[in-house]
């Protein structure tokens, strides 16, 4: 008997052929795929299934990798909007990190994850920068278990750059943060049947001294674990690396070993055709962020230049303070259109690429290609199942990979099933009570405005300029 087939749909494997099945099924035992093929044929072979699902008229994905996160920030939600980048950070992120309690950042794990699930997303990576105090890592963890997410905790740290505005409280010594990460490493690294790991993840070059950052790449080969951090997001970042450690940020993290194959680099706005070549001589990987450059106003990373050069290239949300979403599917259009425009060239980057970049591409950029990314046999089973009919947008749907780019929303997420478990069903999350949780992530943000003096946010005049 096996767990689980799905038939009748139309595959988009993404596999190195980048196959798409129409009439197609997939068979799952456990938390794998163990055959792909012609729905009749897997049908006839298949005759003890637990459950059967038919996809009739529906698309069949991997499930997307948000590569980049930060999940406490799903509470500040609409408090920063039309700030510049400093102000964002010394007005309403900076005081909000610094009252996070372990109960905010479970709530806003949630409330962020169950966002994703809706848009398709098996695999999440948060990067908890603010520590305050202590085990405010275990409420984002608990919420990926109890959802079942495919969840990788970057331990985030700062141990300097007051002279830049970071706040004094969401500082740690070095010795307390590896002490930190050990024990987020012994508790939960390969747990879930190795959905949960943990990486290390250095808020910022500049916000992080020599030592620190010594202790990133000793810790990481330790662990063989990957390391992820931001790099050259705004010209600010480059600038301050260079007056803290007396170059650029990249290439501060060249010149301390830490640039390899295990090394995700956030944002990458600002790179160099210098700073390119050397992305791709160590093998490191990007995280692409479009709706966040353009909500802080950033910039546009030289997203296709990268790919040319062959550097892997992975999508994101960045954290709902600076998108007020955690929607992987607004991404995908968002990714495609700002290249386009931004080039003056409709042809710069495709539909198909951008899911790429969601999927296999993101695999790739956490070391996992595989096990995710891709519909194959021996894979992970996460995937989702996209039905069109469901909202008006989506039809009609010519092209799979077209509608979910450019047409899709939400709505259309019937089914999403991550490492062989069906996580959501009809549209609705199967593992929680997602009512529930949804008020206590409202709850939750209004103690945290209150305690962090940002409430007055809320209830701001309006403005149609925004000087």
């Amino acid at each position: 008997m096996i767990d689980l087939l799905i038939v009748n749909g139309t595959i988009v494997t993404v596999n190195q052929k980048r196959e798409i099945l129409q009439d197609g099924a997939i068979a799952i035992e456990g938390s794998k795929i163990i055959e792909i093929g012609p729905s009749k044929v897997l049908q006839e072979k298949y005759t003890n299934v637990k459950r059967i699902i038919d996809a009739t008229g529906k698309a069949i994905f991997p499930g997307l990798i948000n590569t980049h996160n930060h999940l406490f920030q799903t509470l500040l939600k609409g408090l920063g909007d039309d700030k510049v980048l400093s102000d964002w950070l010394a007005e309403m992120t900076f005081p909000s990190s610094v009252h996070l309690l372990p109960e905010d950042t479970y709530a806003g794990a949630m409330l962020g994850c169950l966002d994703g699930l809706h848009s398709g997303t098996t695999t999440m990576v948060d990067y908890m920068y603010p520590h305050p105090r202590p085990e405010l890592s275990d409420g984002v963890i608990q919420a990926f278990r109890e959802l079942g997410i495919r969840g990788i905790f970057g331990r985030g740290f700062m141990d300097t750059g007051e002279e830049f505005g970071v706040q004094r409280g969401i500082m740690q010594d070095v010795e307390t943060i590896e002490k930190d990460a050990r024990r987020l490493f012994d508790k939960y690294h390969g747990t879930e049947n190795g959905k949960i790991k943990i990486w290390l993840a250095p808020a910022a070059v500049w916000s992080n001294s020599k030592e620190s950052l010594e202790m990133t790449k000793r810790l990481a080969d330790e662990y063989k674990t990957g390391i992820t951090v931001h790099i050259s997001e705004t010209p600010f970042d480059r600038e301050a690396a260079r007056q803290l450690h007396g170059d650029w940020d990249i290439n501060v993290l060249e010149k301390l070993g830490l640039m390899g194959p295990n090394m995700l680099m956030v944002h990458c706005v600002h790179l160099t055709p210098s700073d390119i070549r050397m992305a791709k001589y160590f093998d490191a990987k990007v995280s692409h962020n479009p709706a966040s450059n353009m909500y802080l106003s950033s910039g546009v990373p030289p997203i296709p230049r990268l790919i040319e050069a062959g550097v892997t290239v992975g999508l994101a949300t960045d954290g709902a303070g600076s998108n007020n979403s955690n929607d992987m599917l607004e991404t995908l259009k968002l990714a495609a259109l700002l290249q386009k425009v931004h080039h003056m060239d409709p042809t710069i980057i495709t539909a198909e690429k951008v899911l790429e970049m969601a999927t296999i591409d993101g695999a790739k950029a956490l070391g996992m290609e595989n096990e995710i990314g891709s519909l194959e046999v021996g894979k992970k089973a996460d995937l989702f199942i996209f039905n069109p009919q469901l909202a008006a947008k989506a039809v009609p749907m010519h092209h799979p990979v077209s509608t979910l780019v450019y047409s899709s929303s939400q709505t259309n997420v019937e089914t999403v099933v991550i490492d062989g478990q069906i996580v959501l069903e009809d549209g609705v999350v199967t593992v929680v009570d997602e009512q529930a949780k949804l008020k206590l992530g409202q709850e939750t943000a209004d103690s945290l405005s209150r305690r962090a003096g940002t409430y007055h946010l809320k209830t701001r005049p309006w403005r149609s300029l925004a000087y």
